[in-house]
């Protein structure tokens, strides 16, 4: 696939080379708008690939040998968190997702998810964009709902307003700063203040953070 200037720039990290090529195929056939720059088939090489790379995007799996995807997520976010993390994986766990999302991955799709989810995941990324699939944040959010919550880990979290669980809820959909703003009436400004509050609040950094740890502590509803 030859590059283009405003190509988002694709990693695929896998240790089964039939997926790596047949998320290389579906980009290709994309057209354009995406350009696979590299692939890797563990943790290790996936940190080498993209050390020299530097895509916008990386689609990891989380079940691989020697380093699994849990801890690349977690070295990638360290040493470049520029760079967005897409989880990509058969295996359908709650508890790997709230994980990865902790570790820093921006979204979380099955790998029989459809060509257009993928790119519109891929693109959602690349904004910086939080991206979950509905189907698997609706079960998650049920089985929270019956579910005691503890963390003893960590520190309890001071308790979220009215309108930052408002905000938090419409992170978890997926919703921009823009689209919470005009949907709750208020400016873009607000709207960052309150996110600035729940990642204080929640003792996190990110939106992903925040979803995970709001489900985790039971403070998102179905």
């Amino acid at each position: 696939m030859n590059e283009k200037q405003d190509d988002i720039r694709v990693v695929v990290v896998d240790d089964h080379l039939v997926v790596r090529e047949g998320l290389r195929m579906m980009l290709e056939i994309a057209g354009e708008g995406f350009t696979l720059v590299g692939d890797a088939a563990d943790g290790v090489a996936a940190l080498c690939v993209i050390e020299e790379l530097q895509p916008d995007v990386v689609l990891m799996d989380l079940r691989m040998p020697g380093m699994d995807g849990l801890e690349a997520i977690t070295q990638i976010r360290e040493r470049w968190p520029h760079i967005a993390i897409v989880i990509l994986t058969t295996y359908n766990e709650d508890n790997l997702m709230l994980r990865g999302l902790r570790a820093g991955a921006c979204g979380y799709l099955l790998k029989d998810t459809d060509r257009e989810t993928l790119f519109h995941a891929i693109r959602a990324a690349a904004r910086g964009d939080l991206l979950l699939q509905p189907e698997i944040m609706a079960r998650i959010l049920a089985r929270t709902t019956d579910a005691p919550h503890s963390t003893p880990s960590r520190p309890q979290a001071e308790e979220l307003t009215e309108r930052e669980c408002e905000v938090l809820e419409a992170v978890a959909r997926g919703e921009r700063s823009k689209e919470i703003a005009s949907r709750l009436g208020i400016s873009l400004r607000t709207v960052g203040s309150h996110l600035t509050s729940i990642y204080s609040k929640l003792g996190v950094d990110s939106r992903a953070s925040a979803v995970a740890t709001g489900i985790e502590r039971g403070l998102l509803s179905r």
